[in-house]
């Protein structure tokens, strides 16, 4: 059975650069890495990615539906691939982290997050591994959307991907099934 990391996002040129695509971002550098390419699967509408990342079997999974929308592809990846909520990691754009910062999180609630809402609605386990990505606030919850459906200056989409990158250098240790050293590695502040 494979480990499901699905990054959430919207779908379109018009909308890759923003903040809101934080989580497309994280799954586009990891399959980069990997030498992985997505394609378009019919059945779960989602653009879709497997190999071998860091010794495990991996699907990468992108919802071809807006953010609001995630819920029906994510359900839909989770039963193709027979998943199950232990081996799904789910990243995305966070607005009460700054940039730079990422975080692990196991289960908990949406936060807030149209995207995690919209897939809490859909799926009956929610217990899966979360990976937030920091994009800042705005600093008034009435310029929220403005602020994610728009493009972070150069120095702020500096400071998200190198949050990214800090992402990414914990996921041999996701991948191992060792979250709480992959945690204590990317929460601890890099000097």
């Amino acid at each position: 059975m494979p480990f499901l990391i699905i990054g959430l996002g919207n779908p379109g040129p018009k909308y890759s650069e923003t903040r809101h695509n934080a989580g497309f971002w994280f799954v586009d550098r990891l399959a980069e890495s990997a030498g992985l390419s997505f394609r378009r699967n019919l059945r779960t509408h989602a653009d879709v990615a497997r190999g071998t990342l860091h010794g495990r079997d991996c699907v990468l999974a992108r919802p071809r539906t807006f953010m609001n929308e995630s819920g029906r592809p994510v359900r839909a990846v989770i039963n193709y691939f027979k998943v199950q909520s232990s081996d799904v990691l789910v990243a995305y754009d966070e607005l009460d982290l700054p940039p730079g910062t990422a975080r692990l999180k196991q289960g908990g609630g949406h936060g807030g997050h149209n995207g995690l809402r919209d897939i809490f609605r859909h799926t009956t386990d929610q217990e899966f591994t979360r990976l937030r990505i920091g994009i800042g606030h705005p600093g008034h919850k009435s310029a929220v959307t403005a602020y994610v459906l728009s493009r972070p200056d150069a120095e702020q989409q500096r400071q998200i991907m190198a949050g990214v990158d800090n992402a990414l250098d914990v996921m041999p240790a996701v991948l191992a099934g060792d979250l709480p050293a992959a945690m204590k590695e990317l929460h601890t502040e890099k000097s």
